[in-house]
């Protein structure tokens, strides 16, 4: 497998791209505050004529994801556009609102999932009676453990019933905790013989919805871009899977010491995944 090599910041590469497909939680901020120099770095990367797409898996159309950004001290010049897993959830969601659809989810809290379905009119049931469902969460995504939904979700495989997940990540870090998220309850799905419909990352909805946005903004398609994220499996294989670059930086799920390299390569091979570039965290 390649290792990636250790720019000691993205000027060292900013040239070689025209356009950054970039990360949100994890890299630009942890669910309560702003990494300042990753916001700078994307700002330095606008300044020198390149386009910042931020593409994200959070359940919630783009508005929700940036309603968060000014509390948290995001600053709205750091970025161009933005596409979430929500809003590529939503263009699902839109074709099957005949269907009637099992929610599995929160209705609060900061996915505030509510705005995932808002204005579709979908048609929520009890599982006995659903075609598909919705797996945008765990009920209780800080207590309540992935496995406790087993049996539940054995309900649905056994109906044939396919399971969109708005969501493809495993965990997110909110702040300094990590918690469940859907894909995790996907990945049951898919041991127990379901199948699952990624609308997010590392799949292709999300990806041609952020180049559309980029071609949109630079009156061109995009012709090399840079994918930033802390997720082996969901950033650096969806970068790999899509002809990117992959840049990881280790603010997100992994607690990386002063042995970044040796851990960094190790993580990469568990997940069977690699990157062209790698930090510890992301700065110009």
């Amino acid at each position: 497998m390649t290792q990636p090599d250790f720019p000691a910041g993205l000027s060292e590469i900013a040239s070689r791209y025209d356009t950054v497909f970039c990360d949100v939680w994890g890299v630009i901020h942890n669910g309560r505050r702003a990494f300042e120099p990753a916001c700078e770095a994307l700002q330095n990367f606008r300044k020198q004529g390149g386009t910042v797409v931020l593409i994200t898996n959070a359940p919630v159309p783009k508005a929700q994801v940036i309603s968060y950004f000014k509390p948290m001290g995001v600053p709205a010049d750091a970025f161009d556009d933005c596409v979430s897993s929500g809003d590529a959830t939503r263009e699902e969601l839109n074709k099957r609102r005949h269907e009637k659809i099992w929610r599995l989810g929160v209705d609060s809290g900061w996915e505030r999932d509510a705005f995932l379905y808002k204005g579709l009119d979908l048609d929520f049931v009890e599982p006995d009676e659903a075609e598909t469902l919705l797996c945008i969460g765990l009920r209780d995504q800080v207590n309540d453990d992935p496995e406790d939904y087993r049996e539940m979700l054995k309900q649905g495989v056994e109906r044939n019933m396919p399971m969109i997940c708005a969501n493809p990540d495993i965990k997110v870090r909110i702040g300094d905790q990590l918690v469940w998220c859907a894909g995790a309850l996907a990945k049951i799905y898919e041991e127990e013989g379901g199948r699952v419909i990624y609308p997010g990352k590392p799949h292709e909805a999300i990806y041609q919805l952020a180049a559309e946005r980029a071609s949109s903004i630079r009156g061109r398609a995009p012709e090399k871009v840079l994918c930033i994220g802390d997720s082996p499996a969901t950033d650096m294989r969806g970068a790999i899977m899509h002809g990117h670059d992959g840049l990881y930086v280790g603010t997100g799920l992994a607690e990386h010491g002063e042995n970044f390299r040796q851990e960094l390569v190790s993580l990469l091979e568990q997940y069977d995944t690699t990157a062209r570039w790698a930090m510890p965290a992301l700065r110009w």
